[in-house]
């Protein structure tokens, strides 16, 4: 199929058809025609995810304490989720259709690559909605793989003829194992931040009380030297090198404490996303 003939237009018709009425859609599908309009579909789907997931992270940046920076990531990420989901779709679509097609054959299945194909790319009509549920914490993803599942088994007894039973047994296992990983990778990952973010804090203290314990030894140093100018005035100098040394080893420790704290911001930003 050339590209000229793709209906762009119906492309919202689909959608809301295999979201609203999976069980005809599927039944209705055809089964070949080429590979161009479903990937077309799936890209287009991709596109409208990453616009969301953008649109969340922009959004999750500017309510953060760093105002400016939170915007500038923001329009950043609105320019590239989009051009990353569309990649990702295009490349992994074809590899997630090549897996199910062998799960599909294992499962009774007598339907070609080419069908399994556009059964996943037309399932991505869900992608929009599971990218929104996926700014809810813990719940978010697991909601989204249990929608998953259910438009993968229509899709599994309207296509390939399986029974909903056994389809129903084999990818609820699936969904079981991947929402136990999901949950416990942002469980995870949220601790790893936090305590991060603690350490961060703690190094920052740190080197603002050597910073300012260096100061008053200075200032005090200083003092002295003042009232013993003229009988101790070499002693006085070697005592103000020691002092001089010290507050630039705090300021240093302050600038990495507050490096590693912007690094922690940033990981923070990605762990978000």
């Amino acid at each position: 199929m050339e590209a000229k003939n793709i209906d762009f237009a119906a492309i919202p018709q689909t959608a809301i058809k295999v979201v609203t009425s999976p069980a005809e859609f599927f039944r209705q599908m055809p089964k070949t025609g080429g590979f161009l309009e479903p990937l077309v579909f799936m890209v287009v789907m991709g596109v409208i995810s990453g616009v969301l997931s953008g649109l969340f992270l922009a959004l999750s940046s500017i309510l953060g304490l760093h105002l400016y920076p939170g915007s500038q990531m923001g329009v950043i990420a609105i320019v590239m989720m989009p051009i990353m989901y569309a990649i990702g779709s295009a490349i992994f679509g074809f590899v997630t259709a090549a897996i199910l097609f062998v799960i599909w054959k294992l499962m009774g299945s007598g339907e070609s690559y080419e069908t399994a194909y556009r059964s996943i790319a037309y399932l991505s009509a869900l992608s929009p909605i599971t990218t929104a549920l996926g700014i809810i914490p813990y719940l978010g993803g697991a909601i989204g793989l249990l929608i998953g599942t259910y438009y993968l088994v229509t899709a599994s007894v309207q296509v390939h003829g399986i029974p909903a039973q056994k389809a129903w047994l084999v990818f609820g296992i699936f969904a079981a194992i991947f929402i136990v990983l999901s949950v416990s990778a942002q469980i995870t990952a949220r601790r790893f931040v936090r305590n991060m973010e603690q350490a961060s804090e703690s190094w920052k203290g740190a080197a603002d009380e050597m910073q300012k314990a260096a100061e008053e030894m200075q200032q005090r140093m200083e003092d002295e030297m003042e009232k013993h100018k003229q009988s101790l005035p070499q002693p006085a100098e070697q005592m103000q090198e020691p002092a001089e040394d010290m507050q630039q080893s705090a300021q240093d420790m302050q600038r990495a404490a507050e490096e590693l704290q912007k690094q922690m911001q940033e990981q923070l930003k990605k762990q978000n996303q």
